[in-house]
């Protein structure tokens, strides 16, 4: 299992998570469009801030069960974490923000976040 290193633009917040990296998850609903993050999600113990953990700023909607967080410098997010659908804490990597990350050669897997 690999480890990767990866931050904000500014580089204020900087993290390393454990896993592999073998596809990112597109999601259409109101806030990923916008954001237009690809995600990798891993479990939460998978993922360590390293740098501007207690920097970072929290936004929740809807159920108000997952917490975007991003940068206040940059305004980039690069993770984000909550509970998933089975009860365990998650965490929601941005690949984006991932160091040396061939997005082109990933599979992405689209879902409809929007029909929810």
């Amino acid at each position: 299992m690999a480890t990767h290193t990866g931050s904000c633009h500014c580089g204020d917040v900087t993290f390393e998570v454990e896993g592999t990296i073998d596809a990112g998850m597109a999601c259409n609903c109101s806030i990923c469009r916008r954001k237009g993050a690809l995600l990798w999600f891993v479990p939460r113990e998978a993922l360590r801030v390293t740098a501007g953990e207690a920097k970072l700023k929290d936004y929740t909607f809807n159920k108000h069960v997952i917490h975007h967080t991003f940068c206040p410098a940059c305004g980039i997010h690069a993770f984000g974490h909550g509970t998933g659908p089975d009860g365990r804490e998650m965490a929601a990597i941005n690949l984006r923000c991932v160091d040396g990350v061939d997005l082109e050669a990933l599979k992405v897997h689209h879902y409809d976040g929007a029909a929810l």
